[in-house]
């Protein structure tokens, strides 16, 4: 058959020329042909003159690779040509023949051929490889037909096209990533159809480019399409519009990888036909997180990504945390992470990013299960510039610590802030905050809770503190603004304190209300506390009632209630940020007398 080279990859459209080589058709008159005289022979041609444009090469390299037999149909009856490829006249051409039973021509009329390749007596279903990572691989996936087609006796010709859609993946390295040498590239999101791969492993086809054969199908809009594994993490792009990949068009895509994930420079389709174009942002990250070579620190982009990290750290409590996007956590139940005998001590960093719609429901909780985003934190552990949003706990519990940031805390807790729901029944001897639950130790510097917090039974509810106990804690630069309805102690900062000396620049605005007979322990700025030492600077409003509730050993000063008079918000911002310090990372801004301040960056 002479020397046969595989085919596989075409351009757009393949032309194939008929010829009959047994005689000069000029000298043919018309009507019947003797049968047996004129074989049907087949030259193709790549056409790789200068001036031809590179879209109608027969094959990407001018070569006939791989083909070593086409299926030819006449008539309903379908014969098997073999493929030998030569070179004549400055082209790289291939001579399709059949030695033992070839097609005649029986007359100078058309005739209706079909043709296509991998050969089978009908025309195959388009069922690529999922493994096309090697050039045989890639090669192999490829199909290609011409059907239906008149063919002249004077000029026969053949327009063959693939059946396949191309997809060309150029990856470059982008902000905080600096090479992509060694991804792995895959295209995913695909249509099962006829027994074709969901995934697709891409053929590294030259420095940084990757390409890929599939069906022809449409891709939904952000459906993860492109993937990258790159430095232990999984990178994904969704296309922000529907993908139609159709038969004989090419697809590129130029994808840089950044360290918030793809980014999508451009995206052009052509080499084959033309099929439209996409250009956009490559916002959505598939897996959501990249692990550092040492494996202790997460970056995480999307909600399965911070679930995964949720799932690494309650087995490895020191591992880190940095998001990089907004997250959602709808419809996930979340498990805190850290208890009494694994604490956390690693560092979360939010970076000024928001999770919303942490869920947490439990029944019957006990000593040990501390609960919250975090269950229990330890003195060596930060969590910092994270926002809570629409917080949804709802916790039967025995005597334990509940807090939506963390149920309790020995480390630091700075610039955070929490809204939504906190429902707990059945905790006597616990301690309930906005922020978190109970301290032995540590700080909370810097947060705000509007959460609304009904504490049942609890023995201390606190709008960012349920309590602290045994050793002194530091709650500085805080607020709270939503509303607690509990039966024991309640303070607008603090439930319960043991030191007080340790609240410093603290305010509340939020609405208190204790349904007991304790009610005189509900205080605006702490319910309960247990030893008379002095708060600084520390202020409330909308409660109509004491700074401290209830203090067993004399009076704790140092809280004030705004009264519009004496003291206005105003005054009190500037008596905040005095004892703040002028060091101080955040301090507090209001814009007139009447407005409770927020925090701003210490400039």
């Amino acid at each position: 058959m002479g020397n046969r080279l595989p085919l596989h990859i075409l351009s757009a459209a393949t032309v194939l020329l008929f010829a009959a080589t047994a005689c000069t058709r000029d000298d043919l008159g018309g009507g019947t042909l003797p049968e047996g005289k004129y074989p049907l022979v087949i030259r193709a041609t790549g056409l790789q003159a200068v001036a031809t444009p590179a879209s109608t090469r027969a094959t990407v390299d001018g070569d006939w690779q791989g083909v070593q037999t086409v299926a030819l149909s006449v008539g309903g009856t379908v014969k098997e040509y073999d493929v030998t490829a030569s070179d004549a006249d400055g082209y790289k051409t291939a001579i399709l023949s059949s030695d033992t039973d070839p097609f005649w021509w029986t007359s100078r009329e058309d005739i209706t051929v079909s043709a296509w390749w991998p050969y089978g007596t009908t025309m195959p279903d388009v069922v690529v490889k999922e493994d096309q990572s090697t050039k045989e691989g890639f090669e192999g996936s490829d199909f290609i037909s011409a059907e239906a087609q008149a063919v002249q006796f004077d000029h026969p010709m053949l327009e063959f096209s693939h059946r396949t859609a191309r997809i060309t993946v150029l990856l470059k390295p982008g902000d905080g990533i600096p090479s992509v040498t060694g991804a792995n590239v895959s295209v995913t999101g695909l249509g099962t159809d006829n027994g074709n791969p969901a995934t697709i492993r891409t053929y590294a086809a030259g420095s940084d480019t990757y390409e890929a054969l599939t069906a022809p199908q449409t891709v939904k809009v952000n459906t993860p399409f492109i993937q990258v594994d790159l430095g232990g993490g999984a990178y994904y792009f969704r296309p922000q519009n529907d993908v139609v990949l159709e038969a004989g068009c090419r697809y590129t895509y130029t994808v840089s990888v950044t360290a918030k994930g793809l980014e999508l420079a451009g995206c052009t389709i052509g080499g084959w036909t033309d099929g439209g174009s996409e250009s956009g942002n490559a916002t959505d990250l598939g897996d959501g997180y990249t692990v550092s070579e040492d494996g202790n620190t997460y970056t995480v982009y999307t909600d399965d990504g911070l679930m995964a990290w949720a799932e690494a750290a309650q087995g490895n409590p020191s591992l880190n945390c940095t998001l990089t996007h907004d997250i959602d956590l709808s419809g996930t139940e979340w498990e805190p992470v850290g208890d009494r005998n694994n604490v956390y001590t690693g560092t979360f960093d939010g970076n000024g990013h928001t999770i919303s719609n942490l869920t947490i429901t439990k029944e019957n909780l006990s000593f040990g299960d501390d609960c919250g985003m975090f269950g229990r934190v330890g003195t060596n552990a930060t969590i910092k510039d994270l926002t809570l949003e629409s917080v949804r706990l709802n916790v039967g519990a025995d005597g334990i610590p509940i807090g939506a940031l963390a149920g309790s805390n020995q480390g630091t807790i700075s610039n955070c802030k929490v809204s939504g729901n906190i429902f707990v029944t059945n905790n006597r001897a616990g301690y309930v905050g906005g922020i978190v639950g109970c301290m032995h130790s540590g700080v909370i510097q810097y947060c705000h809770s509007s959460a609304s917090i009904q504490g049942g039974n609890s023995d201390y509810v606190g709008g960012v503190l349920g309590g602290e106990y045994a050793t002194a804690t530091v709650i500085k630069g805080c607020s709270f603004s939503g509303s607690i309805t509990s039966d024991n102690a309640v303070g607008g900062i603090a439930g319960h304190c043991l030191y007080f000396n340790y609240m410093t620049g603290c305010y509340s605005v939020g609405k208190l209300s204790n349904l007991s007979t304790t009610a005189y322990r509900t205080g605006g700025v702490v319910g309960f506390l247990q030893w008379g030492s002095e708060a600084t600077a520390c202020y409330w409003d909308g409660f109509d009632g004491e700074g401290v509730g209830y203090c067993n050993s004399g009076e704790g000063t140092g809280a004030y209630q705004i009264d519009g008079t004496t003291h206005t918000w105003q005054t009190a911002t500037e008596a905040m940020n005095t004892a703040l310090g002028a060091d101080s990372e955040y301090i507090w801004e209001t814009t007139d007398a009447d407005t409770p301040p927020t925090l701003v960056k210490n400039r």
